[in-house]
């Protein structure tokens, strides 16, 4: 990605519609029912032209399906996975054939969450049909970020494209993006409603993991009144959300306590990067992974605690994989657009919180980090 492109016009958002979730599955409303739906019920809102119609397109298409197959990105995290199976459990719900896949080979889903319900449905890659009826991919920022599943996907007479990264191109038929709303999780929910299926705890336990996962448990900035709400609703199911906390933030294993203990030994401080505002980095090799039998997926966490120093607007972490790619996770305190940055080494995601994948080794993948975080320069727009 060279930068982040503008969303397109049929880039849709996650505005609630009760009267659309009444009727069902069709999608069908009038003009004005759907302004006072809007008017009135929580969540965010995309005011992009045709949004409403690809809502209603996309309600029909599910509609119409009998075999639904449904994806999410490589090395899925909550929000991902979450949203996929939040939405594969209520089409099964509806008499849908689901599957659930992610384009990973070996395909783990990380230990963190090892609890979430509808993990029956997922699928090797290889499962997913050749041609799919219908493909919806779930915090898909990018194509290549479909792995193993991306011909599959293209295949397909419709591939729904359900996200929230403003990095996002809008490839697929159909694109349900919204840049504004702080998870996927929110425009699943979304979906739910338009297409009638009340929420239950195993649905709830699935959102509330996308949202708290994407909002950082609620402290991130696109944190909202109308997130609240959705947390509200999802804690009204009786979920134990204390519990869900405890396994997405504060568990582990002993091993990665000694890859973290590492890494902070690696860490680097760079007052004058970006723009003086200051860097600090640092790097797991998979030696350290395997040494302490630690997973890649196990330390997602580590950039939110190489993020805390005062003195650094951003962080980066590089993580080895074991045949020498290296992803970066990047993090910005509110002053530099990561996503840009992260661009420019061809990855993306959030204007605050990026990444990337490359094959190239830590000083020069450093320096090109580096030169771009200088070259954005300035404050992050908006």
């Amino acid at each position: 990605m060279a930068g982040e492109p503008a969303v397109a016009d049929s880039v849709v958002s996650a505005a609630a519609d009760g009267a659309a979730a009444a009727g069902g599955t069709s999608g069908a409303s009038s003009t004005n029912s759907v302004e006072g739906a809007l008017a009135v019920l929580p969540g965010p809102r995309a005011e992009v032209p045709g949004f409403e119609l690809v809502w209603q397109q996309v309600v029909a298409e599910i509609g119409r399906a009998r075999s639904i197959d449904l994806i999410c990105h490589i090395c899925p995290d909550g929000d991902a996975l979450g949203s996929a199976l939040a939405a594969g459990l209520a089409l099964r719900s509806l008499g849908h054939e689901v599957r659930v896949s992610f384009g990973d080979d070996p395909q783990i889903v990380p230990e963190s969450l090892a609890f979430l319900p509808g993990q029956e449905l997922i699928v090797p890659a290889a499962d997913v049909p050749d041609v799919p009826d219908l493909v919806l991919c779930f915090d898909v920022a990018s194509e290549g970020r479909l792995g193993l599943l991306h011909g599959k996907a293209f295949a397909a007479p419709v591939l729904v494209v359900v996200d929230h990264h403003a990095s996002n191109p809008g490839f697929g038929t159909h694109q349900l993006i919204d840049p504004t709303a702080p998870a996927t999780a929110v425009l699943v929910d979304e979906l739910l409603r338009r297409l009638g299926v009340p929420l239950d705890q195993d649905l709830a336990t699935c959102l509330y993991t996308g949202v708290a996962t994407d909002t950082g448990s609620f402290k991130y900035a696109a944190t909202t009144p109308a997130t609240h709400e959705l947390a509200g609703r999802l804690l009204a199911t009786g979920i134990r959300h204390d519990l869900i906390s405890r396994q997405l933030w504060d568990t582990s294993s002993f091993g990665y306590l000694k890859v973290l203990a590492g890494a902070l030994e690696r860490a680097v401080f760079e007052p004058d990067a970006a723009g003086g505002l200051g860097l600090v980095w640092s790097w797991v090799p998979y030696e350290d992974l395997a040494l302490f039998s630690v997973t890649v997926e196990e330390i997602e966490g580590l950039i939110d605690i190489l993020r805390r120093p005062a003195e650094a607007e951003v962080a980066l972490v590089l993580k080895q994989d074991p045949d020498g790619t290296l992803r970066g996770s990047s993090r910005s305190k509110g002053a530099v657009d990561v996503a840009r940055v992260c661009a420019e080494l061809g990855g993306g995601g959030h204007t605050f919180a990026a990444g990337f994948s490359t094959r190239e080794d830590v000083a020069t993948v450093v320096a090109r980090f580096r030169a771009a975080l200088d070259a954005a320069g300035g404050p992050a727009a908006g």
